[in-house]
């Protein structure tokens, strides 16, 4: 019985992209007790894999936490099949602010010790005894009482691009991490106090609120959804909007815009920037805010040193990072004594620029088209892409549609190329083709003939 992915990122797109089904990303949590949370796991992917969904899925003995994407013609679908279970009757889905139909390429379900690791080991604390649940109009009410403290509940990485104003924002890796800082300093304030909360979609202020409560904190909120329904909520009741900048969000997007103040800086040129990205060596993968202009510049690198790295032959890379422990390479957190302008901690309330829209970096309009190669490498210093033909042929004038996950799509008119080293207006299967790009060309990456648009 298949309970695992078969196709590779790389492959879910090109599907997803063949589809051309509207997706909706959307998230939802659920504290309750499953007595076996690995048979639950199953049966979920059992239901869901049909569905189309994708995503990334937590269930623990304490309860489900889960972000994902699925066709949006199977929602009722997917919503009647979670009903099934009693404790998620009703449940609230929130759904995202900026849809991507590529928001995630794969359906992956863990099991897990905790849904949010909490680093908590008291039998006594009760994660349902929780505080009161606010919704955007009450939270803006509340935010205006001199009484009241603001915490944001996320890591230093997710405020930095987006915060409320005047929130505590800690200078944390972890949610673990957050909550005895906060319970220090706000120790004097148990009794005179609102204690007012907030994370992305409300899971994290859902358990923290309990832990303020067991640790004898009398006036407890949270902001209900998270700022996904905040930023819903402003829009349909026609609120003021508190929240200035961006939400980070754990999937493809890194980020839906809330406002369009960029309060952030790029992390090494200092650039008004908030768009995270993950350092293309595949030994570092550090996640950080780069601009365009230093995109293009250190090849998506955090540093000149994986700069380095990612110019040496793949065989060579893989060398160097044989033996090491990479742990979660998608999400790691760390800091970088490299990267110059990052902030954390203390943020400002200041916008810093105005954000454009964004370029497609996915073609959305239906190409016929035929798959001739496949990327082999990138000469960074004479811009200039390798790769290998392995099905049909090419000539002068023909365009190609270079597609990988990280390099999305890119559509280029044949000029001038070379073929096994010698200029040639033709290559077939087995040549060796060179060609100027003004992107880097990745070995995942694969090469299509475009025949027609449809």
């Amino acid at each position: 019985m298949q309970l695992y992915n078969t196709l590779s990122a790389n492959e879910r797109a090109e599907l997803i992209d063949k589809a051309g089904k509207q997706r909706l990303t959307l998230s939802f949590y659920a504290y309750a007790k499953i007595e076996n949370p690995k048979a639950f796991r199953d049966a979920l992917f059992l239901a869901w894999n049909p569905l189309e969904v994708l995503g990334r899925i937590y269930v623990a003995q304490e309860g489900i936490n889960a972000q994902l994407s699925l066709p949006a013609d199977n929602f009722y679908e997917f919503k009647n099949r979670i009903e099934e279970y009693s404790f998620m009757r009703g449940i609230r889905l929130n759904v995202a602010v900026e849809q991507d139909d590529f928001s995630f390429l794969k359906l992956t379900i863990k099991v897990r010790k905790k849904i949010v690791a909490d680093g908590l080991n008291d039998e006594t604390f009760d994660v349902t005894n929780k505080g009161v649940h606010l919704k955007a109009k009450e939270f803006n009410q509340l935010l205006e009482d001199p009484n009241t403290i603001v915490v944001d509940m996320r890591n230093h990485y997710e405020s930095e691009i987006g915060h409320f104003k005047g929130a505590i924002t800690p200078d944390v890796e972890t949610f673990r991490e957050s909550l005895p800082i906060i319970e220090k300093q706000l120790a004097q304030h148990k009794e005179n106090k609102n204690l007012l909360m907030y994370c992305t979609g409300g899971i994290r202020c859902e358990k923290a609120s309990a832990f303020f409560k067991h640790k004898g904190f009398k006036n407890v909120y949270q902001l209900e959804g998270g700022i996904i329904e905040y930023a819903r909520q402003i829009k349909n009741e026609e609120l003021t909007n508190n929240f200035i900048g961006k939400n980070f969000v754990f999937d493809n997007r890194l980020g839906e815009r809330i406002t369009d103040d960029i309060i952030s800086r790029c992390h090494q040129c200092g650039a008004p920037c908030d768009d995270h990205t993950n350092c293309a060596n595949d030994g570092c993968h550090l996640l950080f805010i780069q601009c365009e202009s230093c995109k293009d510049k250190m090849q998506n690198c955090c540093s000149t040193d994986c700069l380095d790295v990612v110019q040496l032959p793949l065989v060579e890379q893989i060398k160097l990072r044989k033996g090491k422990q990479l742990g979660n390479k998608i999400f790691r957190k760390g800091k970088s004594p490299a990267l110059k302008f990052k902030t954390s901690g203390s943020l400002t309330n200041t916008s810093l620029a105005k954000a454009t829209k964004k370029k497609e970096t996915i073609i959305k309009t239906a190409l016929k088209k035929e798959i001739v190669g496949n990327g082999q490498h990138y000469y960074s210093k004479s811009k200039v892409g390798l790769f290998i033909m392995e099905n049909g042929c090419i000539h002068n004038g023909d365009t190609l549609l270079i597609y990988g996950p990280t390099t999305g799509k890119q559509k280029v008119k044949l000029d001038t190329f070379y073929v096994n080293g010698t200029v040639s207006d033709k290559a077939s299967k087995g040549d060796k083709v060179t060609l100027q790009l003004p992107f880097k060309l990745r070995l995942s990456d694969k090469i299509y003939k475009v025949l027609e648009t449809t």
